[in-house]
C-alpha cells in the first residue's frame, strides 16, 4: 500500500465506528480535500490526501476487508488483495448521490473521481464526449397567510439557458468538418499515471470534447446554449411554512446529460391580523369592561371568516382562549393547528358623572376603598364643617 497509517485514523473514526459513520466522516473528508475545491497551490496535497482517504475508506466500508484489516493490518490487505481490487465494490455512489450539482453540472460524485480517474469499480475512467447537467436554478415567490392555509398555484417566469436544438450542445455547426484535438488526440482528458492512481483532467484546449470547432453554430454561435424565457406553473401546498424551499425536478437549465433543477424559496407576507407560531395562530381581540364581567359571546375573526366565541364571567386581561383546528393544516399530516386568541379588556374613560357614581357604589358593596380625589365643591363643603 502507498501508506502505512491507520486507516481508522485518517478517517478520524473509532475502530467500533458504524458503517454510517465511517460514511459520513469519509463524506465530510472528501469534500474537504477534493483538489478542486481547494487552492492551485493546496491541489497536490489535496490529492494526495484524498487518495489516503479514500483507500481507507474503500477498505472500511467492506465488511470481509475491514475484518482481515482488523486482524491483520495492513499485511493482511496486502497480501489478500490488489490495488485495484480494493476500490473494487466500495460504495462511493452512495454517499454522493444526495450532493449532486455544485455548479458544475454533475454530481460531486462525478467531480471528485472523474477527477483522479477513477469510476467506483476502481477502473480507469471513460473517455469521450463530455457531458455536463444543467444548472440547478433558484427563485422566489411570495404569499399571503391566507394562500399558506389554503394552498395556491402560482405562476413564475424564469430566465434560463437551453440546449440549442440545432446543434445539440455541442457548439458546432452541423456537418462541419470535424478536427481531432491535438493536445488529447481526441480523449477529451488528459492522463497521468501515479502508482496504481490515474490522475486525469479535462483537457483544457477542447473542454473534454475531443475535437475541436472548426465552425460555429450559426444559432448559439458556439455556445451550445440559448438564454429562454419559460413559464412554470408552481402548486403550493396548504401549510407551508416561511421559507420553505420547493424543488421542480427537471425545470433548471438544460444540460448535455440532463436538465438541472429549480428551486423555489417561499415567502409568506405578515399578516395585520394573525402571527403564526408553527401551525397554530396567535391574534389578539379587545373586549368592554361589562363583558369581562359579566360574561357573553363575541365574533373572533379566523383565517375561515368570524365565528362565535363564548367569554366566561369574570374574564381577566391577558386571558388566553383556544380554538381548536382553527390553525393551519400540516403538509405531511392531515392534522391541523389551533388558533390561540388573547383577550385584552378595554378600561372606559371619560366617565359621566352618574357612571362614576354606580362604579363607587359598586366598590362599596364589595367593601373595597376608593381613593376618589375630591372636586372643587367638596373641598369647599369640607373646609366650612
Amino acid at each position: 500500500m502507498t501508506t502505512q497509517r491507520d486507516y481508522y485514523e485518517i478517517l478520524g473514526v473509532k475502530k467500533s465506528a458504524t458503517l454510517d459513520e465511517i460514511k459520513k466522516a469519509y463524506r465530510s473528508l472528501a469534500l474537504q480535500y477534493h483538489p478542486d475545491r481547494v487552492p492551485t497551490e493546496k491541489k497536490k496535497e489535496a490529492e494526495e490526501k484524498f487518495k489516503e482517504i479514500s483507500e481507507a475508506y474503500a477498505v472500511l466500508s467492506d465488511p470481509q476487508k475491514r475484518a482481515l484489516y482488523d486482524q491483520y493490518g495492513h499485511a493482511g490487505i496486502d497480501q489478500r488483495y490488489s490495488a485495484e481490487d480494493i476500490f473494487r465494490g466500495a460504495d462511493f455512489s452512495s454517499i454522493f448521490e444526495d450532493l449532486a450539482g455544485f455548479g458544475f453540472g454533475e454530481s460531486i460524485f462525478g467531480s471528485i473521481f472523474g477527477d483522479l480517474g477513477f469510476d467506483i469499480f476502481g477502473t480507469r475512467q471513460r473517455t469521450g464526449k463530455a457531458t455536463r447537467r444543467g444548472r440547478d436554478l433558484e427563485t422566489q415567490v411570495e404569499i399571503t397567510l391566507e394562500e399558506a392555509y389554503t394552498g395556491v398555484e402560482k405562476s413564475l417566469e424564469i430566465n434560463r439557458y437551453e440546449i440549442c436544438a440545432k446543434c445539440q450542445g455541442t457548439g458546432e455547426k452541423p456537418g462541419a468538418k470535424k478536427r481531432i484535438c491535438p493536445q488529447c488526440k481526441g480523449q477529451g482528458r488528459l492522463v497521468v499515471s501515479n502508482g496504481f492512481f490515474q490522475m486525469s483532467q479535462t483537457c483544457p484546449q477542447c473542454r473534454g470534447a475531443g475535437r475541436i470547432i472548426t465552425e460555429y453554430c450559426p444559432d448559439c454561435n458556439g455556445e451550445g446554449r440559448i438564454k429562454s424565457r419559460r413559464k412554470i406553473q408552481l402548486k403550493i401546498p396548504a401549510g407551508i411554512e416561511h421559507g420553505s424551499h420547493l424543488r421542480l425536478k427537471g425545470e433548471g437549465e438544460g444540460g448535455t446529460s440532463g436538465r438541472g433543477d429549480l428551486y423555489v424559496l417561499v415567502l409568506i407576507k405578515p399578516h395585520p391580523i394573525f402571527e403564526r407560531h408553527g401551525q397554530d395562530l396567535l391574534c389578539s381581540v379587545t373586549i368592554p369592561l361589562t363583558l369581562a364581567i359579566l360574561g357573553g359571546e363575541i365574533g373572533v375573526p379566523t383565517l375561515d371568516g368570524k365565528v362565535e366565541m363564548k367569554i366566561p364571567k369574570g374574564t381577566q386581561s391577558g386571558k388566553v382562549f383556544r380554538l381548536r383546528n382553527k390553525g393551519l393544516p400540516s403538509i405531511r399530516t392531515s392534522a391541523r393547528g389551533d388558533e390561540l386568541v388573547r383577550v385584552n379588556v378595554e378600561i372606559p374613560v371619560n366617565l359621566t358623572r352618574e357612571q362614576e357614581r354606580l362604579i363607587e357604589e359598586f366598590a362599596r358593596l364589595r367593601g373595597e376603598n376608593v381613593n376618589k380625589n375630591p372636586t372643587f365643591g367638596e373641598k369647599i363643603k369640607k373646609v366650612f364643617q
